[in-house]
């Protein structure tokens, strides 16, 4: 009988420390002696198995935790989990304060775990107010206003720095967008000192091509290309159609329209005799390159527009796309695009800085 009830106290006892061991609390107060208006932290501490619902007293700001000791601020539950997850702790924490000196007696906290309501241990506060020296008034003085804080020269010079960039950024941007709307044109225009009239650049294309006799005698096909280009560009310039984009018959019959017939047959013989050198591989004599040579310069006496030696001579104007212009006038666009946005992204963040600096 004694050994059965020794069994039975010995499994109650088990039994009793195996659920004190499941559901732990614990209460502590950061400072026991205040100052009136002064604050203190109580911090609540549950440690149980993991999973289960814990329910803590329903204490928020404003109200007070026993008379005249007030909860000033309720911080959110933070959770810790121990043993590998099987268990875990939970803290909830408030910040009281006394508005009277005395001693304050907190009664226990009770705290649910799951259907089973258990509290912790009572806590003790004392309180203590403020000696007034009545006879020295003049020793105290009334609440200081807003203090600004010092001026900290590493807290700005970043923003300096970077405000200094922005406004060089920005300098830079507008003479970049500027110079490649104001600049030089697109279009480059070449001027050249004198335009030769038609008769005279002709002219002076047969006698290079005199002078070097030896596509007459090496090459009859480039002698006769050469020299047919040169009547083509002549007739071009001399009487404003196409000629270079033309057959011989055709430019013979363009020409039947535009000039005295008698002045053809000369020409005709030098278009015919080349067609036959350059397709039919016709081969010439040396004389008869040398006629019809004489018979183009002959031509083009003939045809010419005399120019009035008082009249001044009129330049030449060539135009044409500067690419390199082109290219730098886009590359100045993009480089003030970039420069723009990174002025902009740079100003949004000395603000955001600004702000919290101040702030």
């Amino acid at each position: 009988m004694r050994t059965r009830n020794l069994i039975i106290l010995l499994s109650f006892i088990l039994y009793a420390a195996s659920v004190c061991a499941q559901v732990q609390i614990d209460v502590k107060i950061d400072s026991v002696q205040l100052l009136v208006g002064e604050q203190t932290n109580i911090t609540l501490k549950v440690t149980t198995d993991a999973g289960k619902k814990v329910s803590f007293p329903e204490l928020k700001a404003g109200i007070e935790l026993v008379p005249n000791l007030e909860i000033v601020d309720v911080q959110s539950v933070d959770t810790n989990y121990l043993n590998e997850g099987k268990r875990m702790e939970l803290i909830q924490q408030y910040t009281v304060t006394a508005w009277d000196s005395s001693l304050y007696y907190l009664p226990p906290f009770k705290v649910a775990v799951e259907n089973q309501v258990d509290s912790s241990k009572s806590l003790a506060l004392k309180v203590y107010t403020l000696d007034v020296d009545t006879l020295h008034l003049d020793q105290f003085y009334p609440p200081r206003g807003v203090m600004e804080p010092p001026f900290d020269w590493n807290d700005w010079r970043n923003l300096v720095y970077a405000s200094f960039a922005l406004i060089i950024m920005v300098i830079m941007a507008y003479f970049l967008f500027d110079s490649a709307r104001r600049g030089k044109p697109i279009v480059r225009i070449i001027r050249r000192k004198k335009k030769l009239p038609p008769h005279q650049v002709a002219i002076e294309e047969i006698e290079r091509i005199k002078a070097d006799r030896k596509w007459a005698e090496e090459d009859s096909k480039e002698y006769y290309t050469l020299l047919t280009d040169t009547l083509r560009n002549y007739i071009h310039e001399r009487y404003h159609f196409n000629a270079m984009e033309m057959t011989s018959t055709q430019i013979i019959e363009q020409l039947l329209n535009e000039d005295n017939p008698e002045c053809l047959d000369e020409l005709r013989e030098i278009f015919t005799t080349a067609d036959l050198v350059k397709f039919a591989k016709y081969s010439t004599l040396i004389n008869e390159n040398d006629a019809n040579l004489m018979a183009a310069i002959e031509y083009i006496n003939q045809t010419k527009i005399e120019v009035d030696p008082n009249q001044k001579p009129e330049p030449e104007i060539i135009k044409e796309t500067d690419k390199r212009r082109l290219n730098q006038v886009v590359a100045m666009r993009i480089v003030s695009v970039i420069l723009l946005t990174v002025s902009v992204t740079l100003l949004c963040w000395i603000v955001w800085k600004s702000m919290d600096i101040l702030m």
